[in-house]
């Protein structure tokens, strides 16, 4: 018991990975030589820049948010720099909306670019909003022209980037989404948790008593395998139907059922309900999954034709973000399955650890109430 809440400790730090991670949705339309530009800001990133909860009640309201729209204008375009070309754009805001995404309510920020006049061929983003906070902040820019859209992510690694306004095909947001999707499998602890889970047992048999040692390598290759490919599937599946707007569900919905996944995956392990067949539960699982995977993609809003090939590249990096894991878990699981450190520290602490943390995850979203510091 004092192992799995020294590892408890660890992992409550932790909690504020598990939610959706910040994200900015930057969209610029270029018509004839006038290039304009719709930006949402999510306003709990605002309220820890700018402190826009000016009573403190926890409650962000229109009226605090309008009395400081000249703060939140001049911050976000002090952080955003565009160029036609070698021409330097000025960026003048227009308007003031707000708008809710499945994880809150953003602002919008409407501007125009001012780029001296003539014909705009490409377009050069700076990006360097919420870096200075939050490095796995994310900047998801689509630029239009006409029916042809070409998609980006901005990251402190790449903050800036140039778009000739030409159809750039498939290949490029393909290649974009799929580093995206790796970066979101690495940073979604919940999704990470669930799949720990589910693998920490892998490389033990089933008995009356409980688990033992698996004594070759071979059945725990297959039974990872069949584990990883079900999940993988399922919420391949469900990660399209959401992004293409198919099935839409309540965000705190799947957000919470996510959570509850990661419990009952990690108490299985403690009381073993499912010792066999445990790919139908990752199937399962990987359903709800599914839906928390679409929710950067869904709030996008591109066009079909420049969200297919972002919705295939997500898809892969995640599946590869995944297989890292994997090869990286499995040797090593298997290494130390008959040891102490393995079986009391890692399966039992572990898990205990997992379960209560993520119980916290649940009872976080389906109350929305902050129990977790982050």
């Amino acid at each position: 018991m004092r192992l799995a809440l020294a590892l408890l400790a660890c992992l409550l730090p932790l909690g504020s990975w598990a939610h959706k991670p910040s994200d900015s949705y930057l969209s610029l339309e270029l018509e004839g030589i006038e290039l304009r530009g719709r930006w949402d800001i999510a306003l709990r990133d605002l309220e820890y820049a700018l402190a826009l909860d000016a009573n403190g009640d926890g409650a962000i309201t229109w009226g605090e948010v309008r009395r400081r729209h000249p703060d939140i204008a001049a911050y976000a375009l002090s952080r955003l720099e565009l160029a036609a070309g070698s021409r330097p754009c000025a960026l003048v805001p227009t308007a003031h909306q707000i708008d809710n995404h499945s994880d809150g309510a953003y602002a919008v920020l409407r501007f125009r670019a001012e780029c001296g006049g003539g014909e705009i061929r490409s377009v050069k983003v700076g990006y360097r909003l919420f870096f200075d906070l939050d490095p796995t902040h994310r900047g998801l820019l689509s630029v239009s022209r006409g029916s042809s859209t070409r998609a980006a992510v901005l990251s402190p690694e790449q903050a800036t980037q140039e778009f000739p306004l030409a159809d750039e095909g498939w290949l490029a947001p393909l290649l974009a989404y799929a580093r995206e999707g790796v970066w979101h499998i690495w940073i979604g602890i919940d999704h990470v948790l669930f799949l720990v889970s589910l693998l920490l047992p892998a490389v033990f048999v089933a008995v009356a008593g409980g688990w033992q040692p698996a004594t070759r390598f071979r059945p725990v290759f297959w039974d990872v395998f069949k584990v990883v490919t079900a999940f993988t599937l399922a919420h391949s599946v469900t990660l399209s139907l959401a992004a293409l707007a198919v099935i839409e569900l309540p965000s705190r919905l799947v957000e919470s059922a996510i959570a509850l996944s990661v419990v009952l995956a990690a108490l299985n392990n403690l009381w073993p309900v499912v010792r066999r067949g445990r790919w139908l539960v990752a199937f399962g699982f990987g359903l709800v999954h599914g839906f928390g995977f679409a929710s950067v993609l869904a709030d996008l809003g591109l066009p079909r034709h420049a969200l297919l090939p972002a919705l295939v590249g997500f898809n892969l990096g995640v599946e590869a973000g995944q297989l890292l894991i994997v090869a990286a878990f499995l040797p090593l699981a298997y290494g130390l399955r008959r040891t102490w450190l393995y079986r009391r520290l890692l399966f039992t602490g572990g898990s205990t650890a997992i379960a209560g943390v993520a119980a916290l995850w649940m009872l976080e979203r389906l109350l929305d109430i902050k129990i977790l510091a982050g």
